[in-house]
């Protein structure tokens, strides 16, 4: 896809922006804003906890960034009726312009259209144009490289990155004519709606993929290899049927579990190999050379070695989601110790193969068994005891190489297919941020851009990815 230049191009004197068309402008924002409110705008500190209760459920929904950032899809924070009177300065009707002003500064968001009351968040800037700006032209634009790149720099960093109302004021962009404003626009919204369906494509096929490598790996890991081999009930419900040579047999009978270290802040930073909860949480296969260093004593690399055939799990964690993950070690981290949010299993020598133990423990339907059976108070926690009764399919070793071999073949085209689907989505969003850039700049000339008659653009992108 090409488009042409402008005919000609005069410097912008700024240094976010090289040229712009000779017939643009440049501004400072503030120009173009007639409207820069935030929830604060409605009252004092002491004022809004007196008068703005947030509930699960009520009259108008808080819009947080959050909430923007998942496509209003997930359960949010109301207000009642009368909180959201109280809150009408910052009332949202939707087509408003939102920015995070606390954390994660540089997102931005057009506000939807909703079908129930809506007021904004702490911590975010509610934006409203004059006839200066086009409202989505200046949208695109803060998304566009020089629009972050601004809003990046103009962030104070304390504790978390934070941007005042100056600071966005002060943002400098090109000003086209209000008809081309309305151009840009329109083009972005129809080429990035193409581009974004291009990846949610991906994304379903990345997690088709991934559906499919679980259920290649449980089938081997508890039904074996051969079709025809008689079967036994394994007394699991989890299990079902395994084949009749193999022994099943809980975890606490096939080697020793131990919890990790816990150890002050102030020893990280230097010292011995550290192995980390990320670690863990990341990698079927831990990592040979892991980044955390902590000043462990002799006793404590002893008590809290990391050897070949070992099996850390993920044991505590905020929610079910992050428990239960595995991560086999397939040779010695000398002086290693791992960390007190984690579990290592140390089976007996001869009973269970490295590589059949990454694929087993990392199989998703023992997570389920995990998250099933885990008591649940204020954090998700995995306990030696629910991990010590688990039931494990051990079959002799010999075959247990097998079945880790075929998944190996199995697995490195499905992880082969996966990558190409990431690389996929890495050039669209790539592709997605250069076009912003060049047509609110004036790189390109859209003027005469037409959609094209026809199908959507999300149809559209399904028929070239049929191609």
């Amino acid at each position: 896809m090409s488009f042409p230049r402008y005919p000609k191009y005069k410097k912008s004197n700024t240094p976010w922006i090289d040229i712009v068309p000779k017939s643009w402008g440049v501004i400072q924002a503030k120009r173009g804003i007639e409207v820069l409110t935030d929830f604060t705008a409605n009252g004092s500190f002491a004022s809004l906890a007196d008068n703005v209760e947030y509930k699960s459920s009520g009259y108008a929904r808080l819009i947080r960034m959050t909430d923007l950032r998942h496509q209003l899809e997930r359960e949010g924070v109301w207000v009642d009726e009368e909180a959201y009177r109280y809150l009408r300065k910052s009332a949202l009707y939707g087509g408003e312009l939102l920015m995070a002003s606390v954390g994660s500064v540089g997102l931005v968001y057009l506000m939807p259209t909703v079908k129930y009351p809506a007021t904004l968040a702490p911590n975010m800037y509610l934006l409203k144009t004059n006839r200066w700006i086009y409202e989505r032209y200046f949208y695109w634009f803060l998304l566009s490289v020089g629009g972050q790149d601004q809003i990046s720099q103009a962030a104070t960093v304390t504790a978390q990155p934070k941007l005042n109302k100056d600071n966005v004021r002060s943002l400098v962009l090109p000003l086209p004519s209000e008809a081309e404003q309305s151009k840009v626009a329109a083009f972005l919204d129809y080429e990035t709606a193409r581009i974004d369906a291009l990846v949610e494509q991906q994304q379903r096929l990345i997690e088709l993929l991934k559906e499919k490598r679980q259920v290649v790996i449980s089938h081997a890991v508890t039904k074996g290899l051969d079709p025809d081999v008689a079967m036994k009930d394994s007394g699991v419900e989890w299990l079902g049927e395994v084949p009749a040579h193999w022994e099943i047999k809980p975890l606490r009978y096939l080697g020793e579990c131990q919890n990790g270290i816990n150890i002050g802040a102030e020893a990280f930073g230097s010292g011995f190999p550290f192995v980390s909860y990320g670690d863990v949480y990341k990698n079927e296969v831990l990592p040979t050379n892991p980044k955390g260093l902590v000043q462990s004593s002799a006793q404590d690399r002893e008590k809290y070695s990391i050897k070949k055939g070992d099996v850390l799990f993920t044991r505590t964690s905020e929610t079910v989601e992050e428990i239960g993950f595995s991560s086999t070690c397939f040779q010695d981290i000398p002086s290693a110790t791992f960390a007190g949010f984690l579990i290592r299993f140390r089976p007996v020598e001869e009973v269970l193969s490295p590589n059949f133990s990454r694929y087993f423990f990392g199989n998703q339907r023992l997570r389920e068994f995990f998250v099933k059976e885990m008591e649940i108070v204020t954090r998700a926690s995995l306990g030696q005891d629910l991990l010590k009764r688990m039931s494990v399919p051990t079959p002799p070793v010999e075959e247990q190489i097998r079945i880790a071999q075929y998944l190996d073949a199995k697995t490195q085209k499905n992880d082969s297919l996966l990558d190409q689907a990431h690389a996929a989505i890495k050039l669209l969003a790539e592709r997605r941020s250069a076009l912003i850039s060049v047509a609110v700049t004036g790189k390109i000339d859209v003027r005469g851009w037409q959609p094209p008659a026809g199908p959507s653009a999300a149809t559209e992108a399904t028929q070239m990815e049929a191609v």
